[in-house]
């Protein structure tokens, strides 16, 4: 009789050992899932906190260099001045292009498509008139170092809330098209230029190297002076 038992205590202790093996190996799951999950929440923190979770614009393929893009510096400050005056006091509306972001794509014979961001840095001077202005730019395409193919103008309408007189604002060109005579014709054959539309007075202050903060002659910027 003894026998058979010492059999059937054999076999209790073998499966509990086994289940103690299983339910460790869950824990062991447990605890590694769980961890690949604060990982990953992290991580997803980071992101959110440092700003990466969109990128500006997204990542395009190209078979080749991109055009080079840049704003002409004669039309890259807009500012209105009253009855002619180059002073801190006359300024009226102001403007000037912070900078430019690209991206382009093009394979085999297709045309060359190039995105475009463009960051503003407007201001609001004494002399202005309201609240809203209304400011025009444009982006012309040119073979390099050569003669324009195409111009094109925008309207970038903006209103300034109370109380503020400097504004930021971003506008997103979506699709330059520029068209290539062959296959073996690459991106860095053409320029692309940007620049506000501007009077014959504002271009000569800017080619002169002179310059206004961007809400001179307000509270803020207080008595701001021209550099030469």
């Amino acid at each position: 009789m003894s026998r058979p038992l010492l059999l059937a205590a054999a076999f209790a202790v073998a499966a509990s050992a086994v289940s103690f093996d299983v339910a460790d190996a869950q824990a062991r799951r447990d605890q590694q899932q769980e961890k690949q999950r604060e990982e990953a929440a992290k991580k997803r923190r980071q992101a959110q906190e440092w700003g990466d979770a969109r990128a500006p614009l997204p990542q395009l393929r190209n078979a080749g260099p991109c055009p080079y893009v840049k704003v002409l510096y004669d039309a890259a400050r807009y500012i209105e001045f009253e009855g002619g005056r180059e002073a801190s006091a006359a300024v009226g509306y102001s403007g000037e292009i912070q900078g430019v972001s690209a991206q382009c794509a093009y394979k085999d014979d297709e045309p060359i498509r190039v995105s475009m961001e463009i960051l503003f840095d407007l201001g609001k001077g004494p002399t202005a008139q309201g609240s809203a202005k209304t400011y025009r730019y444009w982006v012309a395409v040119t073979k390099r170092n050569d003669v324009v193919i195409e111009k094109q103008y925008f309207d970038l309408p903006v209103t300034f809330p109370a109380g503020r007189n400097r504004i930021y604002a971003t506008e997103t060109i979506d699709q330059v098209t520029i068209p290539r005579a062959q296959m073996t014709t690459s991106g860095a054959n053409f320029e692309i230029l940007i620049g506000f539309d501007v009077t014959p007075q504002m271009a000569e202050f800017n080619r002169a190297g002179k310059r206004f903060r961007v809400n001179a002659g307000t509270d803020v910027a207080g008595s701001a002076a021209a550099a030469q």
